[in-house]
Protein backbone atom coordinates (compact mmCIF):
# COMPACT_ATOMS: atom_id res chain seq x y z
CA UNK A 1 0.00 0.00 0.00
CA UNK A 2 1.07 3.49 -0.70
CA UNK A 3 0.46 6.68 1.43
CA UNK A 4 0.37 10.07 0.88
CA UNK A 5 1.36 12.31 3.91
CA UNK A 6 1.86 15.12 2.19
CA UNK A 7 -2.02 15.71 0.79
CA UNK A 8 -2.47 19.66 -0.35
CA UNK A 9 0.66 20.62 1.86
CA UNK A 10 1.59 23.26 -0.29
CA UNK A 11 -0.95 24.10 -2.81
CA UNK A 12 -4.85 23.64 -1.26
CA UNK A 13 -7.10 24.05 -3.86
CA UNK A 14 -9.46 27.55 -4.23
CA UNK A 15 -13.07 27.15 -3.81
CA UNK A 16 -14.54 25.28 -6.95
CA UNK A 17 -18.19 24.90 -5.84
CA UNK A 18 -21.33 26.03 -7.28
CA UNK A 19 -22.59 29.24 -7.56
CA UNK A 20 -19.43 30.43 -5.62
CA UNK A 21 -20.62 28.82 -2.12
CA UNK A 22 -17.07 28.30 0.66
CA UNK A 23 -18.21 25.00 1.93
CA UNK A 24 -20.01 21.38 0.39
CA UNK A 25 -21.69 19.49 3.09
CA UNK A 26 -22.79 15.99 2.57
CA UNK A 27 -25.21 14.03 5.02
CA UNK A 28 -24.67 10.23 5.17
CA UNK A 29 -27.34 8.24 5.99
CA UNK A 30 -25.99 4.61 6.63
CA UNK A 31 -28.31 1.98 5.56
CA UNK A 32 -27.22 -1.06 7.38
CA UNK A 33 -30.51 -2.65 8.91
CA UNK A 34 -31.23 -6.26 7.75
CA UNK A 35 -27.48 -6.11 6.57
CA UNK A 36 -26.10 -7.07 10.05
CA UNK A 37 -24.41 -9.84 10.95
CA UNK A 38 -26.79 -12.40 12.35
CA UNK A 39 -26.96 -16.33 13.27
CA UNK A 40 -30.93 -15.47 12.53
CA UNK A 41 -29.94 -14.58 8.88
CA UNK A 42 -27.57 -17.61 8.27
CA UNK A 43 -24.45 -15.33 9.30
CA UNK A 44 -21.28 -16.98 10.93
CA UNK A 45 -21.75 -15.06 14.26
CA UNK A 46 -24.09 -12.27 15.80
CA UNK A 47 -23.26 -8.51 15.30
CA UNK A 48 -22.14 -7.40 19.02
CA UNK A 49 -22.01 -3.95 18.85
CA UNK A 50 -24.93 -1.48 19.33
CA UNK A 51 -26.30 0.26 22.45
CA UNK A 52 -24.52 -1.79 24.54
CA UNK A 53 -21.55 -4.02 24.02
CA UNK A 54 -23.31 -7.73 24.60
CA UNK A 55 -22.76 -9.78 21.98
CA UNK A 56 -25.03 -13.00 22.10
CA UNK A 57 -22.69 -16.14 20.66
CA UNK A 58 -23.33 -19.69 19.34
CA UNK A 59 -26.94 -18.87 19.48
CA UNK A 60 -29.80 -16.42 17.42
CA UNK A 61 -29.99 -13.28 18.74
CA UNK A 62 -33.78 -11.58 19.27
CA UNK A 63 -32.71 -8.74 21.12
CA UNK A 64 -29.86 -6.92 18.97
CA UNK A 65 -31.84 -7.82 15.54
CA UNK A 66 -35.04 -5.84 17.35
CA UNK A 67 -32.48 -2.70 18.16
CA UNK A 68 -31.15 -3.03 14.11
CA UNK A 69 -35.33 -2.68 13.33
CA UNK A 70 -35.93 0.77 14.92
CA UNK A 71 -34.61 2.45 12.39
CA UNK A 72 -36.69 1.46 9.07
CA UNK A 73 -39.36 1.19 11.99
CA UNK A 74 -39.39 4.36 13.26
CA UNK A 75 -35.96 6.21 13.00
CA UNK A 76 -35.69 6.95 9.24
CA UNK A 77 -39.47 8.92 8.95
CA UNK A 78 -38.17 10.94 11.44
CA UNK A 79 -35.06 11.75 9.62
CA UNK A 80 -36.11 12.31 6.60
CA UNK A 81 -38.49 14.28 8.12
CA UNK A 82 -35.75 16.88 8.94
CA UNK A 83 -34.01 16.81 5.88
CA UNK A 84 -36.90 17.70 3.93
CA UNK A 85 -37.72 20.46 6.25
CA UNK A 86 -34.39 22.20 5.15
CA UNK A 87 -34.35 21.15 1.72
CA UNK A 88 -31.65 19.15 2.35
CA UNK A 89 -30.62 15.98 0.28
CA UNK A 90 -28.66 12.99 1.37
CA UNK A 91 -26.66 10.09 0.54
CA UNK A 92 -28.17 7.05 1.33
CA UNK A 93 -25.03 4.85 1.63
CA UNK A 94 -26.81 1.51 1.50
CA UNK A 95 -25.75 -2.41 2.23
CA UNK A 96 -26.94 -4.52 -0.43
CA UNK A 97 -28.43 -6.81 1.85
CA UNK A 98 -30.00 -4.24 3.80
CA UNK A 99 -31.96 -2.59 0.30
CA UNK A 100 -33.54 -6.16 -0.28
CA UNK A 101 -34.75 -6.06 3.30
CA UNK A 102 -36.29 -2.82 3.09
CA UNK A 103 -36.76 -2.03 -0.30
CA UNK A 104 -39.96 0.43 0.10
CA UNK A 105 -37.30 2.58 2.16
CA UNK A 106 -34.78 3.12 -0.30
CA UNK A 107 -37.19 3.48 -3.09
CA UNK A 108 -39.02 6.41 -1.00
CA UNK A 109 -35.32 8.07 -0.47
CA UNK A 110 -34.83 7.80 -4.19
CA UNK A 111 -38.39 9.49 -4.63
CA UNK A 112 -37.65 12.00 -2.13
CA UNK A 113 -34.42 13.09 -4.52
CA UNK A 114 -31.93 10.96 -2.27
CA UNK A 115 -28.64 9.68 -3.77
CA UNK A 116 -28.57 5.39 -2.80
CA UNK A 117 -24.46 4.30 -3.24
CA UNK A 118 -23.06 1.12 -1.74
CA UNK A 119 -22.56 -0.08 1.41
CA UNK A 120 -20.88 -3.30 0.91
CA UNK A 121 -23.02 -6.70 0.85
CA UNK A 122 -23.28 -7.26 4.22
CA UNK A 123 -22.54 -4.27 6.95
CA UNK A 124 -18.21 -6.00 7.84
CA UNK A 125 -14.88 -5.20 7.05
CA UNK A 126 -13.33 -5.96 3.66
CA UNK A 127 -10.02 -6.39 5.20
CA UNK A 128 -8.61 -9.79 4.79
CA UNK A 129 -10.75 -10.66 1.89
CA UNK A 130 -9.38 -11.81 -1.31
CA UNK A 131 -10.08 -10.07 -4.42
CA UNK A 132 -12.06 -13.12 -5.77
CA UNK A 133 -14.76 -12.40 -2.78
CA UNK A 134 -14.46 -8.07 -3.23
CA UNK A 135 -14.71 -8.29 -7.04
CA UNK A 136 -18.23 -10.63 -6.16
CA UNK A 137 -19.34 -8.64 -3.24
CA UNK A 138 -19.07 -5.24 -5.29
CA UNK A 139 -20.41 -6.81 -8.24
CA UNK A 140 -23.42 -8.59 -6.34
CA UNK A 141 -23.72 -5.15 -4.22
CA UNK A 142 -23.82 -2.69 -7.33
CA UNK A 143 -26.92 -4.88 -9.20
CA UNK A 144 -29.04 -5.53 -6.22
CA UNK A 145 -29.00 -1.40 -5.31
CA UNK A 146 -29.16 -0.68 -8.82
CA UNK A 147 -32.32 -2.60 -9.42
CA UNK A 148 -34.06 -1.96 -6.18
CA UNK A 149 -33.15 1.83 -6.21
CA UNK A 150 -34.10 1.99 -9.95
CA UNK A 151 -30.61 4.01 -10.68
CA UNK A 152 -27.32 2.66 -10.76
CA UNK A 153 -24.96 3.75 -7.56
CA UNK A 154 -21.62 5.47 -8.12
CA UNK A 155 -20.29 5.04 -4.64
CA UNK A 156 -18.58 3.35 -2.57
CA UNK A 157 -18.25 3.03 1.14
CA UNK A 158 -17.00 -0.08 3.63
CA UNK A 159 -17.53 -1.06 7.04
CA UNK A 160 -13.97 1.00 8.30
CA UNK A 161 -11.03 -0.59 6.84
CA UNK A 162 -11.17 -2.01 2.84
CA UNK A 163 -8.83 -4.53 1.48
CA UNK A 164 -5.55 -2.90 -0.55
CA UNK A 165 -7.05 -3.88 -3.85
CA UNK A 166 -10.80 -2.47 -2.87
CA UNK A 167 -10.36 0.90 -5.14
CA UNK A 168 -8.50 -0.93 -8.29
CA UNK A 169 -11.80 -3.32 -7.90
CA UNK A 170 -14.05 -0.61 -8.08
CA UNK A 171 -12.37 1.06 -11.41
CA UNK A 172 -12.41 -2.07 -12.66
CA UNK A 173 -16.05 -2.92 -12.21
CA UNK A 174 -16.85 0.21 -14.22
CA UNK A 175 -19.55 2.85 -12.87
CA UNK A 176 -18.36 3.94 -10.21
CA UNK A 177 -16.54 7.53 -9.85
CA UNK A 178 -15.76 7.63 -6.17
CA UNK A 179 -15.54 6.08 -2.70
CA UNK A 180 -15.81 7.25 0.57
CA UNK A 181 -13.41 4.92 2.49
CA UNK A 182 -10.49 7.78 3.44
CA UNK A 183 -10.80 10.01 6.44
CA UNK A 184 -7.43 11.94 6.08
CA UNK A 185 -8.50 15.37 4.87
CA UNK A 186 -11.38 17.96 4.66
CA UNK A 187 -11.56 17.93 1.45
CA UNK A 188 -11.94 15.38 -1.98
CA UNK A 189 -8.57 14.32 -3.87
CA UNK A 190 -8.39 12.47 -6.94
CA UNK A 191 -6.57 9.26 -7.41
CA UNK A 192 -6.45 8.90 -11.35
CA UNK A 193 -9.49 9.61 -12.40
CA UNK A 194 -11.51 8.56 -9.26
CA UNK A 195 -12.20 10.94 -7.08
CA UNK A 196 -11.62 10.24 -3.12
CA UNK A 197 -14.34 11.73 -1.04
CA UNK A 198 -12.87 11.32 2.71
CA UNK A 199 -15.37 10.55 5.67
CA UNK A 200 -15.82 11.19 9.18
CA UNK A 201 -16.16 9.74 12.33
CA UNK A 202 -15.75 12.38 14.76
CA UNK A 203 -19.23 14.15 13.42
CA UNK A 204 -20.97 11.15 13.17
CA UNK A 205 -23.66 9.96 15.42
CA UNK A 206 -21.99 7.00 15.75
CA UNK A 207 -20.17 8.27 18.87
CA UNK A 208 -23.75 7.64 20.72
CA UNK A 209 -22.66 3.91 20.74
CA UNK A 210 -20.75 2.53 24.03
CA UNK A 211 -17.75 4.77 24.59
CA UNK A 212 -17.86 7.36 21.96
CA UNK A 213 -18.23 10.30 24.05
CA UNK A 214 -21.75 11.39 23.43
CA UNK A 215 -24.40 11.16 25.49
CA UNK A 216 -27.12 14.13 25.32
CA UNK A 217 -27.89 15.29 21.91
CA UNK A 218 -26.31 18.37 22.28
CA UNK A 219 -23.05 16.42 22.72
CA UNK A 220 -23.55 15.48 18.95
CA UNK A 221 -24.56 19.29 17.75
CA UNK A 222 -22.22 21.06 19.65
CA UNK A 223 -19.64 19.11 17.94
CA UNK A 224 -20.91 19.42 14.33
CA UNK A 225 -21.87 22.86 14.72
CA UNK A 226 -18.52 23.66 16.09
CA UNK A 227 -16.52 21.69 12.96
CA UNK A 228 -19.19 23.29 10.64
CA UNK A 229 -17.89 26.72 12.00
CA UNK A 230 -14.26 26.41 11.28
CA UNK A 231 -14.87 24.59 7.63
CA UNK A 232 -17.21 27.70 6.88
CA UNK A 233 -14.46 29.90 7.67
CA UNK A 234 -11.29 28.40 6.13
CA UNK A 235 -13.91 28.10 2.96
CA UNK A 236 -13.65 31.60 2.20
CA UNK A 237 -9.74 30.71 0.98
CA UNK A 238 -9.71 26.80 0.11
CA UNK A 239 -12.12 24.09 -1.17
CA UNK A 240 -13.89 22.39 2.07
CA UNK A 241 -16.36 19.78 2.51
CA UNK A 242 -17.90 18.42 5.78
CA UNK A 243 -19.08 15.00 5.93
CA UNK A 244 -21.80 14.08 8.74
CA UNK A 245 -22.76 10.15 9.20
CA UNK A 246 -26.27 9.55 10.47
CA UNK A 247 -27.87 6.37 11.61
CA UNK A 248 -31.50 6.01 11.09
CA UNK A 249 -31.15 3.82 14.11
CA UNK A 250 -29.31 6.50 16.06
CA UNK A 251 -30.07 9.83 15.48
CA UNK A 252 -33.83 8.90 14.86
CA UNK A 253 -34.28 8.11 18.64
CA UNK A 254 -36.96 10.90 19.92
CA UNK A 255 -34.00 11.78 22.32
CA UNK A 256 -31.63 12.33 19.91
CA UNK A 257 -33.68 13.73 16.90
CA UNK A 258 -33.34 17.41 17.97
CA UNK A 259 -29.89 17.05 17.81
CA UNK A 260 -29.98 17.06 13.39
CA UNK A 261 -32.57 19.65 13.65
CA UNK A 262 -30.56 21.58 15.15
CA UNK A 263 -27.68 21.22 12.97
CA UNK A 264 -29.95 21.65 9.62
CA UNK A 265 -31.37 24.79 11.22
CA UNK A 266 -27.43 26.16 11.80
CA UNK A 267 -26.13 25.32 8.36
CA UNK A 268 -28.84 26.12 6.75
CA UNK A 269 -28.52 29.74 8.54
CA UNK A 270 -25.70 30.29 6.27
CA UNK A 271 -26.64 31.25 2.47
CA UNK A 272 -23.03 30.68 0.67
CA UNK A 273 -23.17 26.72 1.43
CA UNK A 274 -23.66 23.83 -0.54
CA UNK A 275 -25.98 20.85 0.82
CA UNK A 276 -25.48 18.36 -1.66
CA UNK A 277 -25.51 14.32 -2.06
CA UNK A 278 -21.58 12.61 -2.63
CA UNK A 279 -21.97 11.72 -6.09
CA UNK A 280 -22.97 15.65 -7.43
CA UNK A 281 -19.78 16.46 -4.50
CA UNK A 282 -17.91 13.78 -6.69
CA UNK A 283 -18.80 15.07 -9.44
CA UNK A 284 -17.89 18.68 -9.50
CA UNK A 285 -15.01 18.18 -7.83
CA UNK A 286 -14.25 15.70 -11.34
CA UNK A 287 -14.91 18.69 -13.05
CA UNK A 288 -12.43 20.92 -11.88
CA UNK A 289 -9.71 18.82 -11.14
CA UNK A 290 -10.13 15.70 -13.14
CA UNK A 291 -7.88 17.16 -15.91
CA UNK A 292 -4.54 16.36 -13.72
CA UNK A 293 -5.25 12.45 -13.23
Amino acid sequence: MSRDLRGYWDAEPAPCWPNGTRLAVSFVVNVEEGAELSIASGDERNEGRYEADDEVKGAPDPCMVSHFGYGPRRGYHRVVEALAAHDARASFSTCGRAAEATPWLIRDAVARGHEVSCHGWRWETHAGMTAEQEREIIARTHAAISRIAGTAPVGWHARSATSPQTRDLLKAHGGFCYDSNAYDDDMPYMDGDFVVLPYAFDTNDMRFSPGGGFVQPRDFSDYVIAGFDRLYAEGAQAARMLSIGLHTRLIGRPARIGALEAILAHITSHQDVWIAPRREIAACWAQHHGARA
